[in-house]
């Protein structure tokens, strides 16, 4: 059950990070999990290097959104997301 809500919330996380790089016509549901889930790991990973650590909800969800973010810009730029 717990891989479902993570899959969930993935979904959500991707979405809005692809929302605010402006990349949301170019995906979809599926790609907007692994964004989440993947993009939510690099933020969690790069807060924890740099020595901040998410105690609250709401801060836990902004790392995962700037961290998603990230993820697209570094495939923006890889030419994964191409602007038409």
């Amino acid at each position: 059950m717990d891989w479902i809500i993570s899959l969930i919330i993935g979904g959500v996380v991707g979405w809005l990070a692809s929302i605010v790089m402006k990349t949301n016509a170019q995906m979809g549901i599926i790609a907007n999990v692994l964004i989440g889930v993947l993009g939510s790991s690099l933020g969690y990973w790069i807060a924890g290097m740099l020595g901040i650590v998410a105690s609250g909800g709401l801060l836990r969800f902004a790392i995962a959104v700037a961290g998603a973010s990230l993820l697209i810009f570094i495939l923006g730029k890889l030419g994964v997301f191409r602007r038409g």
